[in-house]
């Protein structure tokens, strides 16, 4: 009876040992990009219990300066959000990729991340997941618009759409041959492009239906076929062709316009092994697969398509080629001075008569 009870005794405490091991998990992220069904799956194959605190950018960068990098061990901030904060203040940890399972990432977003995320010589991020604005157009009036230059376009007059903002500007700019990345280092020469394509639009002010500011009026006005071309995100193009197959999300050929949320572990992380974990767990296709069929938002997991429901592998098919992916252009942090010069355009072209 005493062995039995000592036997009962070792097996419980390493069972409680073994969950204890793997400890917790404080994860610090956008809402919906922890499914409790993934959380449940990595808590059962891991023993690491995770913690989520949903936030934003801007929440997560305060969080993080008030506490120097303490009280989470990942945190999943926009790409172009994490270099100049971490020259300033330090929160987060040199990302170590060779823990990272990097055969299963997308290159081109893995790169891209890499480059955006650089300060003094060591990158701080991981992509998870992204999105694109591009053109939403409806082909059975405007087979021919390819690029963002059909926003141009006097035969689309009175159907036209499109945000008077700074990605507008941006999207010109690539179409236009120009690269206005390249050019955020150097201001003068970045608001001589800027005025080009202020010009460009103002010159073509009499084409569009109207500025849009709300994306489910855009959507309507796609919908009633007042307009036939527009610059919108790729899910709103997509919602559009599930009732109207004539319009769709068209990735432009200077470029979709594109962001990317990452993985990021914090300063002052106190379970780096779990962290590792949960990236590496994300990205497996299976996973990363599940993510995208519930939330709606494609990931950098290379491999996820072949999880993917039909209707959605289709949406991706249909707007993205293995080239449309690579030569999205990743918004890279944006300086403060940049911002105002875009802002000083676009009320030139507002006001314009």
């Amino acid at each position: 009876m005493f062995k039995k009870t000592i036997l009962v005794l070792a097996v419980l405490m390493f069972s409680i040992t073994s969950v204890f091991a793997g400890g917790t998990l404080r994860l610090l992220t956008w809402k919906g990009y922890a499914p409790k069904e993934l959380v449940d799956k990595f808590e059962k194959e891991t023993g690491i219990k995770v913690e989520v605190t949903y936030s934003n950018n801007e929440e997560m960068i305060a969080k993080l300066r008030a506490t120097r990098g303490a009280g989470f061990d990942l945190a999943q901030p926009s790409q172009d959000r994490i270099s100049s904060v971490q020259k300033k203040y330090k929160i987060y940890r040199p990302m170590d990729y060779s823990k990272i399972n990097t055969d299963q990432i997308i290159p081109s977003m893995l790169e891209a991340v890499k480059k955006n995320t650089l300060v003094n010589g060591k990158s701080y991020a991981v992509p998870f997941c992204w999105g694109t604005s591009g053109l939403i157009v409806n082909k059975k009036y405007a087979p021919d618009a390819k690029d963002y230059t059909a926003l141009l376009d006097p035969k689309y007059k009175g159907r036209i759409s499109y945000r008077l903002k700074r990605p507008t500007l941006i999207a010109l700019a690539f179409a236009l041959g120009y690269n206005p990345f390249e050019l955020y280092s150097k201001p003068k020469e970045y608001e001589a492009l800027m005025e080009k394509i202020g010009a460009k639009l103002i010159e073509a002010k009499d084409l569009v239906k109207n500025y849009w500011t709300n994306g489910d009026a855009l959507l309507q006005l796609l919908r009633s076929e007042e307009v036939y071309v527009a610059m919108g995100w790729d899910g709103g193009g997509w919602k559009l062709h599930r009732e109207n197959p004539n319009i769709d999300f068209v990735a432009p050929k200077s470029g979709a316009l594109g962001w990317i949320d990452t993985f990021a572990i914090p300063a002052k992380s106190k379970n780096l092994d779990a962290a590792y974990k949960w990236i590496n767990f994300m990205l497996r296709p299976e996973n990363a697969a599940y993510f995208t069929n519930k939330e709606g938002y494609f990931t950098a997991s290379k491999d996820a398509e072949k999880y993917l429901k039909p209707e959605v592998k289709d949406n991706l098919n249909r707007s993205f080629s293995k080239a449309d992916i690579d030569n999205i252009k990743w918004y890279p942090p944006v300086p403060a001075n940049i911002e105002s010069i875009e802002a000083k355009i676009l009320d030139k072209v507002k006001s314009a008569r």
